[in-house]
């Protein structure tokens, strides 16, 4: 299994509670990580997730299937070149996939509304 297989939840942490996000994998038990924003959290997650792997492939754990809940929650969108070529520079910038760029800022987005 790939990490990018599995999908990752990223909610908002309360101010009280420190603030930032908190990204989430669901199918990969006990498996999350925080972040001071939503695309660091994910970073981070992404990291722990490989970690949690791993270390289940060493210790002959189970690996349990991706699952994201029956839908694939896949979409296609066209974007304008200009727009295309700023997500692909700030995913670069950011060391993430364009996909995961485009979730965490469709998160955050999401969060604050």
């Amino acid at each position: 299994m790939k990490v990018n297989d599995y999908p990752v939840n990223i909610t908002p942490i309360h101010e009280e509670d420190g603030g930032g996000y908190l990204a989430i994998f669901p199918d990969l038990p006990g498996c999350m990580a925080d972040g001071e924003s939503a695309e660091d959290a994910v970073h981070q997650a992404l990291d722990a997730a490989e970690s949690w792997l791993q270390t289940a492939i060493e210790f002959g754990d189970p690996i349990p299937e991706p699952h994201s809940g029956g839908e694939s929650g896949k979409f296609i969108t066209r974007a304008p070149r200009s727009l295309h070529a700023r997500l692909k520079a700030r995913a670069i910038q950011e060391g993430v996939s364009m996909n995961t760029l485009v979730v965490s800022l469709l998160s955050e987005k999401m969060s604050a509304t």
